[in-house]
């Protein structure tokens, strides 16, 4: 045999011992998808799905609403992706506390960043700090078990609240104030948020937006649903309706049926009769500018809008000059999320709340996805299609030439700061007690809040 033909017969062997590592931060759709692409695609990979809590599944868990548990149903999916023997899940590591980017990027030949944007944007006006003044984010976390949102400090011992934002969270926040308690009782909704909403004086909610009926972000799913409540009665200001019946059939399909069921809701006389003890108020061309009251929120005051702009989709709300005042005893923030840079070594743009990125990639050997790359946009089909193209990403550009310890790297160094663990088994010691739980009380299960009890029965 010929020197460099064995040399190639030799190299040969010796690569395909070589095992790809890659480190995935963020349990949720974003890190299974990029999962489930990565084992489809690369032969022998190992994939460690890194999660800062003890449990998995991130905003299907604490973003998806409890009453709408067919959403939910993707956690099929990510069991099966939890099933392939090349796969781990590594619960309750905290990165760039317990372990920074770097340390990870040098016992990992990848490390994917798909972590999701864990908090909420802004207002930035007067009165933002006031009592009862609530982030929509954490109050979604509230409800839905989020252990760092379980002390929400709220109270609904008010009859009237404002919800600023029209996107489908902010839906999500107005159905959850105005439902009966008895239609979330058997849902995975948390106790103590429910007992809290059993005693809710609310009874009038306004869901308000800075630009029209036309650009409203919900979609048409949320709004039919909420417009469906039997105990609660819609209103509408039709000076908010000039001139949109004439551009409906210029519409794209999906905004053409969202105006056409505004429409429908505009023109429907309420009943004399009508004993519905809740009331929605979907007010549009309003912008906050100040939030009103001494200690406690008594109200908000609003910049009355117009919209510039010949393209209906592009169009901006202008200021007119003119304002008016609208009682409240309690308000929601609900105008988006944005991610944070949880290590400094991460290229971060922090104006817009994402990380810096070429179509998922970072730099050499770091990549992003889902909502941390993207912005927090789309519903958990659109993160998968985009987790689908950075794994595919990956694996068009994954070059190595060497082993790395990996998850035996890792543990180490966890080990050493003396840092528990949650396996995928772990995690379903917990998965059992939640559900036993729930089966007592009637519903799927009853979500565990706090993280020392979580480690205590998945580590015991």
């Amino acid at each position: 045999m010929k020197f460099n033909k064995m040399y190639k017969y030799v190299r040969l062997f010796s690569t395909e011992q070589i095992v790809p590592r890659v480190c995935i931060v963020g349990a949720g759709p974003a890190g299974f998808y990029s999962a489930q692409q990565l084992l489809k695609t690369i032969n022998n990979v190992r994939v460690d799905l890194l999660e800062k809590l003890p449990v998995p599944y991130g905003l299907v868990r604490f973003g998806v609403a409890p009453d709408h548990p067919e959403v939910k149903n993707v956690i099929h999916t990510f069991e099966k992706i939890a099933s392939n023997p090349r796969f781990r899940f590594i619960g309750n590591v905290n990165i760039g506390k317990d372990i920074t980017v770097k340390e990870l990027q040098e016992i990992y030949h990848v490390v994917l960043l798909a972590y999701g944007a864990e908090e909420d944007k802004t207002l930035n006006i007067p009165g933002e700090n006031l009592n009862n003044m609530i982030s929509g984010r954490q109050f979604v976390g509230w409800y839905n078990g989020l252990p760092a949102d379980s002390n929400l400090n709220i109270n609904l011992d008010v009859e009237e609240a404002v919800i600023l934002g029209q996107g489908n969270v902010a839906i999500d926040i107005a159905r959850i104030l105005l439902t009966p308690v008895d239609k979330l009782k058997n849902t995975d909704i948390t106790s103590h948020s429910l007992e809290k909403l059993s005693k809710s004086k609310v009874r009038k909610v306004s869901l308000i937006g800075r630009r029209g009926p036309l650009q409203a972000a919900f979609t048409i799913a949320e709004l039919r649903e909420i417009l469906k409540l039997n105990n609660c009665e819609t209103y509408w200001r039709k000076d908010d309706f000039i001139n949109v019946k004439e551009v409906v059939n210029t519409l794209t399909r999906p905004r053409k049926r969202l105006t056409e069921l505004m429409l429908k809701y505009l023109e429907k006389i309420p009943s004399i009769q009508d004993t519905r003890t809740k009331e929605l108020y979907l007010l549009f061309l309003r912008s906050p500018v100040k939030f009103l009251g001494s200690n406690n929120i008594s109200g908000v005051k609003l910049s009355i809008n117009k919209l510039e702009g010949n393209d209906i989709s592009t169009q901006v709300a202008i200021p007119t000059g003119l304002f008016e005042e609208i009682e409240c005893g309690l308000a929601f923030r609900s105008i988006g999320y944005k991610s944070v840079p949880i290590d400094i070594s991460i290229p971060f743009d922090k104006k817009i709340g994402r990380i810096k990125n070429t179509a998922g990639k970072v730099q050499e050997n770091l990549y992003a996805a889902g909502w941390v790359a993207t912005g927090p946009v789309g519903v958990i089909l659109s993160t998968m299609t985009n987790a689908f193209q950075v794994g595919t990403l990956i694996n068009k550009e994954l070059s190595i030439t060497e082993n790395k310890p990996g998850f035996a790297g890792l543990s180490k160094i966890l080990d050493h700061k003396g840092i528990p663990t949650v396996s995928y088994n772990d995690w379903k010691k917990i998965d059992k007690i939640e559900r036993e739980k729930g089966k007592i009380l009637g519903k799927p299960r009853e979500k565990i809040i706090d993280i020392n009890e979580m480690l205590k029965i998945a580590l015991k």
